[in-house]
């Protein structure tokens, strides 16, 4: 499988000088399996760069995967041009509710007064799921979805194809209060779905300094995510969801302190940046762009 990273930042979509380099677009991550099925991890920003390109080739079927429903993570799907298109089937996967079904969730979203056009309206026929806490099959891989810990119903993913494993967590605190290395696996959130993966892309969003104002909202601090990923004999991370108020230099200075603090190589290291192509296959982690 290939991944593409078409959005990293967090929060809140950050354009301007001092973002360039990593990018300003929120979570949107595209993955291209080996049967040609294409799965688009979250629908942040990013997601109306990928709707132009896929419109050139557009398929009959995709699969979109909703880690959650805050703003930031479904903003791009009123901007995704396949929705537009009567001739594509799209199916829409997310956390689900005790509250709502995730259908209602989106078209209070898509409808006004926060959107033009009601999600009744959408020509494409969209196709709802609960995401799948046990694994299923799409193309030539297997998806299942765990419940992380996250503010609201929050999920991650794990893709699995011809052995190689691509995992996805991009809003997770897995200690609050807690040391890692003193918790079983069992207790740790997110373990199961980021277990002996290949990849992993993992929320990054706060510096260790500045954690501590932030305790409980559901994101990592970088001594947190170097530590998860060492529970969970994780191959390659890439640190994901950046502060909107994080420069390309402070993310630079951030990946230093990740280093420092990790036992790893630096290249099973590093940030997420938009543009970033990542081929995962038996031969390992390739880094295409």
């Amino acid at each position: 499988m290939r991944a593409h990273v078409w959005g990293c930042r967090g929060s809140l979509a950050a354009p301007g000088a001092d973002t360039v380099r990593y990018g300003g677009n929120t979570s949107c991550v595209e993955v291209q399996l080996e049967s040609g099925d294409t799965l688009v991890l979250d629908a942040g920003t990013g997601m109306r760069a990928l709707g132009v390109e896929i419109e050139r080739n557009p398929p009959a079927v995709l699969h979109i995967l909703l880690s959650h429903l805050h703003l930031d993570h479904v903003q791009g799907l009123g901007f995704f041009r396949p929705l537009f298109r009567s001739d594509i089937e799209i199916h829409l996967w997310g956390p689900s509710s005790p509250v709502q079904s995730l259908e209602d969730r989106i078209a209070i979203y898509m409808s006004p007064p926060l959107f033009p056009v009601r999600l009744a309206d959408i020509p494409a026929r969209i196709v709802f799921h609960d995401a799948p806490l046990e694994e299923v099959t799409i193309g030539s891989a297997t998806v299942r979805a765990g419940s992380v810990v996250h503010q609201g119903p929050t999920v991650g993913y794990r893709i699995e194809e011809a052995g190689s494993v691509l995992a996805y967590l991009p809003d997770h605190e897995p200690a609050i209060g807690v040391a890692l290395d003193d918790r079983p696996t069992d207790w740790i959130s997110g373990h199961d779905i980021a277990c002996d993966a290949d990849l992993l892309f993992h929320d990054a969003q706060y510096g260790d300094k500045e954690y501590p104002g932030h305790i409980g909202w559901g994101h990592s601090c970088i001594d947190h995510v170097v530590g998860f990923a060492r529970r969970a004999n994780v191959g390659t991370t890439v640190l994901f969801h950046h502060d909107p108020y994080h420069t390309d230099d402070e993310l630079d200075a951030l990946l230093v302190d990740a280093h420092r603090c990790s036992d790893v190589a630096e290249e099973r290291l590093c940030l997420a940046r938009e543009g970033m192509t990542v081929q995962v296959d038996p031969k390992g982690v390739r880094f295409l762009a």
